[in-house]
């Protein structure tokens, strides 16, 4: 290859490298910005988020709804990385599922808007169920199992069940601003260790 060819390659592969980095921080900016503003906040909001124009956007996700799923799938894969990540460096195994619960509260938020911005695709929104719960449940189930094995918790907790409880609790939780979510998870997750401690 000349150098022609080799600067052709190169440039080639910088755009693509500059393509990746728009699509995380589109990605980044649409999760937060759909926390605080939902699913149907105004496109602008998170291109100034993310520092790119509009076009940008578009030739991401050319739909609403692509984003939207694209920011469910990019969050569920953040919460499953991080599972393990903050087992291996938080001080206790269940310092590192509070922590993680967190992430995944900011998850549920998100995941509100989701059913009405697919709207009519069922069978889209039955797949990223699944995906959710085959990437999200065994995390859940290893810092649970990391919490009974170092004595801090009871051991018939369910990672299933625990995540619905937590999702039932944040229901409601971007219509009426009275109500505190984060406070309630909170006290379930400190709670679990109280049977623990009651039994010494």
């Amino acid at each position: 290859m000349d150098d022609s060819g080799q600067s052709t390659a190169s440039a080639a592969g910088s755009r693509r490298k500059d393509a990746q980095r728009n699509r995380q921080a589109l990605l980044e900016a649409a999760a937060a910005v759909f926390v605080t503003s939902g699913v149907e906040a105004p496109v602008r909001d998170i291109a100034a988020r993310a520092g790119v124009g509009m076009g940008t956007i578009y030739r991401h996700f050319p739909t609403r709804a692509d984003l939207v799923i694209a920011v469910y799938r990019h969050q569920v894969d953040a919460c499953a990385e991080a599972g393990p990540a903050l087992l291996a460096a938080g001080p206790t195994p269940h310092a590192a599922l509070g922590r993680w619960v967190d992430l995944f509260v900011d998850f549920l938020v998100t995941k509100h808007g989701l059913a009405a911005a697919m709207q009519n695709d069922n069978a889209g929104f039955e797949t990223l169920h699944a995906y959710f719960l085959d990437r999200l449940v065994p995390v859940c189930a290893h810092l649970l199992d990391a919490a009974v094995a170092a004595g801090e918790i009871r051991p018939d907790l369910d990672a299933l069940q625990l995540m619905r409880g937590i999702g039932n609790l944040c229901i409601g939780a971007d219509s009426d601003p009275r109500y505190d979510a984060r406070r309630l998870v909170a006290l379930l997750v400190t709670g679990l260790r109280e049977p623990c401690e009651r039994e010494d």
